[in-house]
């Protein structure tokens, strides 16, 4: 059965997310929203997706503040974070390149990502875009910090980062990824190409599953009209939606 490169990506992350009964998913998201929608149906009402910025999928009376209320009670099991710059010990910076505060390039703000990246037990990283000046050696700035010392109560943190060549997983206790699965066509070669940092890897990585056609389904025929509330031109475009 053929499928996109998003739809992979969907059913990818709906895994990631597997026994999470309360998923929070951010602005500018699509393919996490999908994710989230995709995980919700399955779960038959037991596991609810919260997209910010949908008027059908979003329970919050007042947007992030009560996001983050729920987030610190431990009433939000996974959320997605992005970055200007992942580095190798999951640290991200949504500031800006170049020395702070004369940053050279400037991102859109950190906002609540710091918080929640201590709060949330499952946050997943996502960035399709899979070079070395998105996956750094080390970031220009930590807007949040993958790991803390041993003394720091902190419940959440990186839990895997996906992009558009493979999906790592994060090993806490060495602050490091580990290369958990290729994306059809990628290669190891291309992905140490296009990493600023080392990871763990084994001797030959596993390709990421292809979607279930059950779910494929799902998502052509459910998830692509509920995305397309909240990202019309992502459904329309990517999903093939036509409402």
């Amino acid at each position: 059965m053929e499928y996109s490169r998003e739809e992979l990506l969907i059913c990818a992350l709906a895994r990631l997310l597997d026994g999470c009964r309360n998923i929070a998913v951010g602005t500018a998201s699509p393919i996490p929203g999908s994710a989230a929608l995709l995980v919700q149906a399955l779960s038959g009402g037991k596991a609810r997706a919260s997209i910010l910025g949908s008027a059908l999928h979003n329970p919050f009376n007042d947007g992030g503040p009560e996001l983050f209320d729920r987030a610190g009670q431990g009433r939000v099991d996974a959320f997605f974070l992005g970055g200007g710059q992942i580095d190798g010990e999951g640290n991200i910076n949504l500031v800006g390149t170049g020395p702070y505060p004369a940053s050279e390039t400037r991102f859109p703000g950190s906002f609540g990502s710091a918080y929640l990246y201590f709060t949330v037990p499952r946050v997943i990283l996502f960035r399709e875009e899979h070079s070395r000046r998105s996956l750094v050696d080390r970031v220009d700035f930590i807007s949040a910090p993958g790991a803390s010392p041993p003394d720091v109560h902190r419940p959440g943190g990186p839990f895997a980062l996906v992009t558009n060549l493979c999906i790592f997983a994060y090993e806490r206790g060495n602050r490091r990824f580990r290369l958990d699965g290729l994306l059809p066509g990628a290669t190891l070669e291309e992905v140490r190409d296009n990493t600023g940092f080392d990871f763990a890897c084994p001797a030959d990585p596993a390709p990421v599953a292809p979607p279930e056609p059950d779910r494929l389904e799902l998502i052509r025929e459910r998830i692509a009209g509920e995305i397309a509330e909240t990202y019309p031109e992502f459904a329309r475009r990517r999903l093939g939606w036509q409402g």
